[in-house]
């Protein structure tokens, strides 16, 4: 039997990366000034992280 903490384990990443979307998403839609800021850093986060994927699964 599989313990709680494992599913956790396992999806930690992809709701952090959801998460930062959405805010970045929402930010972007709702205002102007410090949350383009926001959004701008909300949606690169996912684009780097996909990057840094890719280059450790290439080397």
């Amino acid at each position: 039997m599989k313990r709680q903490g494992d599913k956790l384990a396992v999806f930690r990443v992809p709701l952090l990366l959801a998460t930062c979307s959405l805010v970045g998403l929402v930010s972007a839609l709702t205002g102007d000034g410090w949350r383009d800021m926001v959004a701008w850093i909300g949606l690169a986060v996912p684009v780097l992280a996909v990057s840094l994927a890719l280059r450790q699964r290439h080397a």
